[in-house]
């Protein structure tokens, strides 16, 4: 398992375990204090599991494994632990009857049992998970722009706030975040995978906003899934392009890749929603109850995302791995390559 890990040439913490648990806190508290009040969102309590079956759980790209359980006294109905909150958050909002330019955000956390465990991926997932009341006529790209750039001033205050507490963690995030789409990335590095195109985009700009994750290239290949019943990734956006969601990614000096820190996206509409099953080849899921309440206009418009806590602070406090801001496990030998490179993991 350790062939996964990455270790930068002669690492050192610039914070010891000590100061590295007041950092985390730091970082935490004040990113989502600042998170609330830059998209108005209040916070609400989130379900570590919901009802299988339901459609409300996360997929993902289709592909991982919820962890699930039965019930002794719901007559050993099956529940799922999260995968993420994208669906149950538009739930919510409904049931609190929040107005467009308002919305909710809650601490997220999950399993994920498939995970490639590496540097960056964990068992553990904790996450910030935030959705927003829309007007209808915000359904477009410029209204996603502008809610991506006021998330990354409030990731820009944080690293400001961390830099003027720890005068060790220099700022490194750019000025303003760039925005290119998918098939642009593609066009221009046409020989490259999709993560080895994002690697040059976010090393050349510092941070971008990728937009277009799900949906096929002009050479027929996805640049990387989604689910199709949350992120709308088939509206067209701009003539000739298509997708209202995308992810903030920034490029990480210490381990030399590009470093993903939230997803987000516009969230489908019914017809967005039906056509992206019928590419995804689920119709059926049509009839669960969830997307019943979208197709039936019970659930509203809304801009969602996660973002990343431990990947936030791992990224704040130039951590090698992020076993260091997160308790979890690990395979023996990654955990002894880990010790013997300096990297102490909680």
């Amino acid at each position: 398992m350790s062939q996964n890990l990455y270790i930068p040439k002669q690492y050192t913490p610039l914070l010891n375990l000590a100061r590295t648990e007041k950092a985390i806190k730091l970082t935490k508290d004040f990113f989502e204090r600042q998170l609330s009040a830059e998209l108005r969102l209040r916070r609400v309590t989130a379900p570590l599991f919901v009802l299988k079956g339901t459609g409300i759980n996360d997929d993902l790209n289709g592909i991982e494994r919820p962890v699930s359980f039965p019930i002794k006294y719901m007559q050993e109905t099956h529940a799922e632990i999260v995968h993420s909150l994208a669906k149950w958050k538009r739930l919510m909002l409904a049931k609190l009857q929040i107005k467009p330019g308002f919305g909710l955000y809650t601490d997220m956390n999950a399993i994920r049992p498939d995970e490639d465990l590496d540097n960056i991926h964990s068992l553990y997932v904790d996450q910030w998970d935030w959705e927003r009341v829309m007007h209808p006529e915000e359904r477009n790209l410029d209204f996603l722009k502008k809610v991506v750039e006021r998330l990354y001033g409030v990731m820009k205050r944080t690293e400001y706030l961390l830099s003027e507490e720890y005068p060790e963690l220099d700022p490194q995030l750019p000025e303003n975040i760039t925005f290119i789409h998918t098939e642009d990335l593609f066009q221009q590095y046409p020989d490259l995978t999709s993560k080895e195109r994002e690697d040059r985009a976010a090393k050349e700009f510092g941070a971008v906003f990728i937009i277009g994750i799900g949906g096929k290239l002009s050479n027929g290949q996805k640049h990387d899934g989604r689910a199709p019943d949350y992120d709308d990734w088939t509206t067209e956006s701009e003539p000739g392009y298509q997708g209202l969601n995308g992810d903030i990614v920034v490029w990480n000096p210490l381990l030399n890749r590009s470093f993903e820190l939230s997803s987000m996206g516009i969230r489908v509409n019914k017809e967005a929603l039906l056509r992206q099953l019928s590419l995804a080849g689920c119709e059926e899921r049509a009839n669960l109850q969830w997307h019943q309440m979208l197709l039936n206009d019970q659930l509203p418009q809304t801009i969602g995302g996660g973002i990343g806590q431990s990947r936030l602070c791992m990224y704040f406090l130039r951590k090698a791995h992020i076993g260091e801001v997160q308790s979890s496990l690990w395979p023996d030998d990654l955990v002894e390559k880990c010790q013997q490179h300096n990297i102490i993991l909680l």
